[in-house]
This record gives structure tokens, sequence and C-alpha cells, in this order.
């Protein structure tokens, strides 16, 4: 008998902003909603692990979704006119305009790096319509990382990306779990990442919105890897003290990618996060 996993990848029609976006949606599970957010040029595949966590989709409908532009979901009718750049704006409502398509009924919103952004503005404007965010790797604003060599003519973009991405790995982390996500990396589309380091670096800036979560509404669990250089827990700790009754974990051995590059170890401070906010 062929041995399938128990997930279920379809294409959805989300309409935004005067456009129609065919998005690949993957999930598995029953219960409380909880949408993940994949990081910065890469797609869903990232959450297969916990897609297939069979303890937690006891609980939880996992979704995961891939950004327009990214993984399995195609860009919109006319993306060769214009240059793609993530903003704040557009990808708090993409993310907004799934769960209601959808119809996710106080989702629990769980991202990563980029991801791990957003989930703070998802929080600070939608409280009332989520059961809590799940911020892993949260900065609320992390200039300098953007430079003109992710996107450009005399390098290969995709070996570029997944191999500075690779780096962000703790150094514990198992080596074939690092490579699957320098595989990831390397399939984006031209220009994919360097658009989305637009956002993270240079559009994003959270700081006046955090102050205005409230976790009696919203509940906020922030999970930072102590090797992530990147979004450094010093940069998790200045969220968490902004957000009174934000529970922050730095995570032991963990890098950047904790739920693709080290799941075991990442999956007992993912349970103990997701208990709370299930609560």
């Amino acid at each position: 008998m062929p041995e399938f996993e128990p997930i279920t990848g379809r294409y959805l029609r989300v309409e935004q902003g005067g456009e129609s976006f065919r998005v690949f949606v993957e999930e598995a599970g029953r219960g409380i909603p909880l949408l993940c957010l994949h990081t910065a040029g890469a797609d869903s595949r990232q959450f297969r692990h916990l897609l297939n966590d069979a303890e937690i989709t006891r609980r939880f409908r996992v979704v995961a979704f891939d950004m327009p532009y990214h993984g399995r979901s195609n860009p919109p009718a006319g993306w060769w006119l214009r240059k793609f750049r993530l903003t704040t704006t557009w990808y708090l409502a993409i993310i907004r305009a799934v769960w209601r398509t959808l119809e996710l009924e106080r989702p629990i919103v769980l991202g990563c790096s980029m991801g791990g952004a957003i989930v703070l503005k998802v929080a600070a404007e939608y409280q009332d319509e989520l059961r809590g965010i799940v911020g892993i790797e949260s900065a609320a604003y992390a200039p300098g990382r953007y430079n003109e060599f992710l996107h450009h003519p005399a390098i290969h973009g995709g070996e570029l990306c997944a191999s500075y991405t690779y780096g962000l790995c703790a150094p514990a982390s198992p080596e074939e779990s690092r490579r699957e996500n320098w595989w990831y990396y390397s399939q984006s589309g031209p220009g994919v990442y360097a658009g989305d380091v637009h956002f993270y670096s240079r559009d994003w800036d959270g700081r006046g919105d955090i102050g205005r979560i409230d976790t009696n509404r919203c509940k906020v669990s922030l999970l930072t890897g102590e090797f992530d250089y990147s979004c450094t827990p010093a940069m998790s700790e200045e969220v968490a003290a902004a957000i009174p009754g934000a529970r922050l974990t730095v995570m032991k051995g963990m890098g950047h990618f904790p739920m693709i590059e080290n799941y075991r170890g990442f999956r007992p401070y993912l349970l103990a996060e997701l208990d709370r906010l299930a609560d």
C-alpha cells in the first residue's frame, strides 16, 4: 500500500486589493486553527514536520500557505511588468485575506523571521480576531539586511540566497535538515528573496505598533534561537519588553529556522507555547 503523509495540498483563490491570487495551501489536523507563515524567499515546505506531528494535529488544524510569488503560489497577472517589493501593508492584507477566505475562526498565527515580524503587526491590528500569535525569531526593527547582490545579473541568485541563509542555522543542527532548507531557498523565483528582505530590512518598523497589543485579548509567545544573528535574542527581548504579558523563550542550540533546521530540538519549545495559547 502507498504510504501517504496526512497532509492535504490544494489551490485557493484569494482576492485582495482588486487582484486575484492562486495560492497553494496545505493543511493537516482538526481543532484550533494554526496558521503558519514561512520565512523570506521560502515556502510552506518549511512546516512539513509540524504538519506531520500527530500530537499537534490532534488538537490543531494546521494550515500553511505559500505567499504569492513563493513556492507553488503564482504571482499575480502582470508580474513581469513590475519589480517585486514586499511591503508591510500588502503583507498584512494578504495574510488576513487568506484566513478570512478559509473562514478560520480566531486562529493562532505563527510566523518565523519575516513571518515572525509581521505577526506582531497582525496582533496589533487584528487582536480581537485572534486567539494569539507565536513569533519565531521576531524583531520589531531589523535594518541593514538588504544588499543589491541578493538579485544581481552576475550572481546565481538561488545559490547565493540559499548559502546566505544556510549560515543562519545553528552549528549543531543536523546537516540533512540544514541542507533541506538550503534546497528550498535555492528554488526561489528571481528577485523574490530580495523583495522579501526589502520588507524585512527597509519597510518594516513595528516599534510604534507593538505597544498596542493587549495580551489579555491576544496572547503573545516569542521563541528565538540563541545562535540567531539576524534576529538576535536581544532584539526579541526588546519586543517582549514592549508588550506587557508577552512570554519570550530563548531556545538553546537553535538558529534562525528552528522548524526546519532542527524540528526535534524545536518541538518541546513549540508544544509548550501551543499549550499556553490553547488554554
